[in-house]
This record gives C-alpha cells, sequence and structure tokens, in this order.
C-alpha cells in the first residue's frame, strides 16, 4: 500500500507509521497530548457550565450518567465493530488501516495514542447535534457526560501506551489494555470500562 510507508525516527522503539506522502495531512493525524489537553478542557468546561445554567437539577441528575454510559457503550462497540473491522477489499484495509490499524503498527508512537482532532471535533459536533435532536431537556448535560467519559478514554489510553501508573487501578488499566495489543487483536476492546469485556465476554485471560 503506498499510501502507507514507515521511517525511522530518533525514538527508541525506531519506528512512526507514516499514512501520508503530504507533509499537511500526516499533521493532521497527529495529536500531542497537550493539545489534546488544550482543546478539549475548554469544550468541557463551557459544556458543563452551559448545562448547569440550562438545566434542571433532575435533568443534570439523569442526563449527565446517561452520556457516561452511552460512551462506555459507543467506545466498546466502536474498537470491536468497526476499528477491527475485517474488510477483503484494498480500499477498504487502507481505510481500517487508517483508521486504527496504524496505532497497532506502532503503538508506542505519542503522536498517535490520541485519536486525531480531524476525527473527534467532526464527531463530537455530531453527537451533540443527535443530543440537541432528541428533544430531552437534559441534552447538554448529557453531551457533557459523553465528552467527559471520551476525555478520560483518550487519557487513559495515552496513558496505558506512554506512562508508568503508580496506582492499582492505574496499572490494571494498563494491564488490560496491552493485552488487546500483545496478546491477540480480538479482546479487551473496553479501555475505560473493562466490565463491559466480562460483561461480553470478550475478555483475555491473563497467562
Amino acid at each position: 500500500m503506498k499510501v502507507f510507508m514507515v521511517f525511522r525516527t530518533s525514538r527508541p522503539h525506531a519506528t512512526r507509521v507514516r499514512l501520508f506522502r503530504n507533509h499537511w495531512l500526516e499533521l493532521t493525524t497527529l495529536t500531542p497530548f497537550p493539545v489534546f489537553v488544550s482543546i478539549w478542557s475548554p469544550i468541557i468546561l463551557f459544556t458543563l457550565v452551559m448545562a448547569c445554567q440550562t438545566e434542571t437539577l433532575s435533568a443534570l441528575i439523569i442526563g449527565f450518567p446517561c452520556g457516561l454510559l452511552a460512551w462506555s457503550l459507543f467506545e466498546y462497540a466502536a474498537h470491536r465493530y468497526v476499528f477491527h473491522l475485517s474488510l477483503k477489499s484494498v480500499a477498504g484495509q487502507k481505510f481500517i488501516f487508517l483508521l486504527h490499524g496504524n496505532h497497532h503498527a506502532d503503538p508506542q508512537d505519542p503522536l498517535r495514542s490520541i485519536m486525531p482532532l480531524t476525527v473527534t471535533l467532526p464527531l463530537g459536533l455530531l453527537i451533540w447535534l443527535g443530543c440537541w435532536g432528541i428533544g430531552f431537556s437534559g441534552h447538554t448535560s448529557a453531551f457533557a457526560g459523553f465528552v467527559c467519559g471520551y476525555i478520560l478514554y483518550d487519557t487513559l489510553h495515552w496513558a496505558a501506551h506512554q506512562a508508568s501508573p503508580r496506582n492499582r487501578i492505574g496499572r490494571y488499566l494498563k494491564r488490560h489494555h496491552q493485552l488487546h495489543h500483545h496478546s491477540r487483536l480480538h479482546g479487551n476492546y473496553a479501555t475505560t470500562t473493562p466490565v463491559l469485556d466480562r460483561l461480553f465476554r470478550t475478555r483475555i485471560q491473563r497467562r
């Protein structure tokens, strides 16, 4: 596949998968952690303030947990049924590699441990429009819960590849995700809520 190339870098593990020959297109696939934080922090702060100002307490109490739950199910389903979709066509294989396969080709790349903003920002807008279109009085708090779930996910995912957690929960989540990369691909799809892998029987048993 000529669109995908690998070149050497100065990092210890020595590879980075390049997705586009064009320099500017390639930059749209890279997301440093500080950029992720600087973009999504004001978004979630603004959304939470708007929810508190425009919604009743009961709407907040119902909407926010519903948004968190929706994210957890979305995260699991997307990882299991989309990111690891097996397609026979060359175009389909290229798409899956562009979407997620490149991360498995170089799991330790710090610039690809977070979903690109070119994907998450448009998707976030669609989710917001969907929440608003439902007509539920707690749609803003539900969106805030969904975004909080996403921010937690990408933070934990980045840490699973780039950090060494010192607490028991952090080490467990890191092990859980690393088994997905280094034991077998089909399993341990949930990063933030590993209980879903137990529930849907996709948990990888640690040997």
